[in-house]
């Protein structure tokens, strides 16, 4: 009976005396409401009704959603949801005294960080125009974690990262931008219109001047062609003309035959190539005298030039 009186309360004095602490937490002892020392994870021991457990601390990560709002230089609201990444900055003593003592609870410290993260948004949402904020995304990150660092620093936290997930407008501000966004779409389309219409028509009479340019060039070498034709056609005439009236001489013929065989072979020429064209010919013995003299006239000159 002895043994059980004395082993009652032992057992009740060492189970008081355990403390386990959780992985990814610290616990906060204080003797008679001051601070005392701190517990890391594991199995822990204290002095039964003089050290207490006054707060259990999580160094883990922790995260908080955010929303709320904004006014910018042009009076227009904005309205943000962000996510936030905190943790506590280390495991040292005067870290985890800020944590435990810096705030009552949990609830009042979220409240002060929640405002002063809207408080550094505002702020910095207020020199704006409605107009950048879309696009100034990454620079209110940035300005806030710029602003809070050295804050939750000195209440032993670290802010990891802090992200804008969503930022919208009122109604009738996203009704004004989509139709300054279509109108600046429909600008943008009349002008490229008229650009490709300029470039399709610059390019039409670049095209027609280059034909005209090359049917120019072929009709002059075409007439130039035919003008060396029709020279060496006359020249081979003259000739043989001149051959044919040596023979002649050397057979002692008349060389006017040759201007005669010329006339008939233009008669029959006509006759067989006359595609239902008139042509007028003095078919008498007098037009064909005539003509004959125009030839020798003609044969005669052509000589006188090779010479």
């Amino acid at each position: 009976m002895f043994f059980l009186f004395w082993l009652i309360p032992a057992l009740v004095l060492i189970f008081l005396s355990v403390v386990i602490v959780q992985q990814g937490n610290v616990a906060v002892i204080t003797v008679f409401g001051k601070y005392q020392r701190v517990m890391t994870p594991g199995l822990n021991f204290k002095i039964p009704f003089i050290e207490y457990v006054y707060r259990v601390i999580s160094i883990q990560n922790r995260s908080a959603e955010l929303s709320f709002q904004a006014i910018t230089n042009d009076q227009a609201n904005v309205y943000f949801k962000a996510m936030l990444l905190y943790t506590v900055t280390d495991q040292q003593e005067e870290t985890i005294k800020n944590v435990a003592f810096k705030f009552i609870d949990n609830t009042n410290f979220m409240q002060a960080l929640v405002r002063s993260i809207e408080g550094s948004i505002r702020s910095f949402v207020a020199t704006k125009k409605q107009s950048e904020i879309l696009s100034l995304r990454n620079e209110i990150v940035d300005d806030v974690k710029s602003n809070l660092d050295h804050i939750l620093n000195g209440w032993g936290y670290h802010l990891i990262d802090l992200q804008i997930n969503d930022i919208t407008f009122d109604e009738e501000i996203v009704r004004s931008m989509a139709k300054v966004v279509a109108s600046n779409n429909l600008k943008a389309a009349a002008e490229n219109e008229g650009q490709a219409l300029l470039i399709t028509k610059t390019k039409s009479a670049e095209a027609e001047g280059n034909a005209i340019r090359i049917s120019a060039e072929a009709e002059r070498e075409a007439a130039k062609l035919r003008g060396q034709g029709l020279a060496q056609f006359r020249e081979e005439v003259a000739k043989g003309m001149a051959v044919a009236a040596k023979e002649m001489e050397k057979a002692s013929l008349d060389s006017s035959l040759i201007l005669f065989a010329l006339w008939t072979e233009t008669l029959r020429q006509v006759a067989q190539e006359g595609k239902g064209n008139v042509i007028f010919m003095d078919g008498s013995i007098d037009g064909m005298e005539k003509s004959m003299k125009q030839l020798a006239a003609l044969s005669i000159k052509e000589t006188e030039k090779k010479k």
